[in-house]
């Protein structure tokens, strides 16, 4: 488990799977921004009782509040395979818990676990420029702008740029006093 001050990350465990299975598919709190592909619960299933959603280049926490409310989730993967990198993903499952603090937090807890844990030089975040929050979700975790990749991301019936930011390991992390 990861401890934050608003929020606990830890891995999914067999109780927390039909919540998170229904989070997974559940189109209506995606928002706007977050891929609109769906494996099915079969998948899901085979992939926890294989993995339990963690391996050695990719993994998923979940995202709890202080009062045990399953909020979101945070995962890592490898996005480009010849890349000393991982990239981020999370989202919030609704908008209720949006504007909390609780995908900044979640985002410094995993980026110190990576880079105490893991022999990776690299995170990254991808977002299309319209979405607001997860820019300053970035900014406020130390990710430096990059640039746009065109046309990279297909979503909603339509290609989409992204901006990708990253941190590489001797960055600064505006949460460490220290850095």
């Amino acid at each position: 488990m990861l401890n934050g001050q608003r929020i606990v990350l830890r891995p999914v465990r067999e109780r927390d799977l039909e919540v998170f299975i229904t989070a997974h598919t559940e189109m209506s709190t995606r928002g706007a921004y977050f891929p609109l592909g769906v494996q099915s619960e079969p998948v899901l299933r085979r992939t926890y009782a294989e993995t339990g959603f963690w391996q050695r280049d990719e993994g998923t926490l979940l995202i709890w509040d202080r009062s045990e409310v399953m909020v979101g989730h945070i995962e890592f993967f490898k996005s480009v395979g010849y890349w000393d990198a991982y990239e981020l993903s999370y989202q919030l499952y609704g908008a209720e818990h949006a504007g909390q603090g609780y995908t900044t937090e979640a985002v410094c807890l995993l980026v110190d676990y990576l880079f105490g844990s893991k022999k990776v030089n690299r995170l990254s975040l991808v977002i299309v420029p319209e979405n607001t929050p997860s820019r300053r979700i970035a900014e406020k975790c130390g990710f430096q702008l990059e640039g746009t990749a065109r046309g990279a991301f297909f979503n909603a019936g339509r290609n989409l740029d992204v901006l990708v930011y990253s941190l590489l390991r001797d960055d600064p992390r505006p949460w460490h006093v220290d850095s």
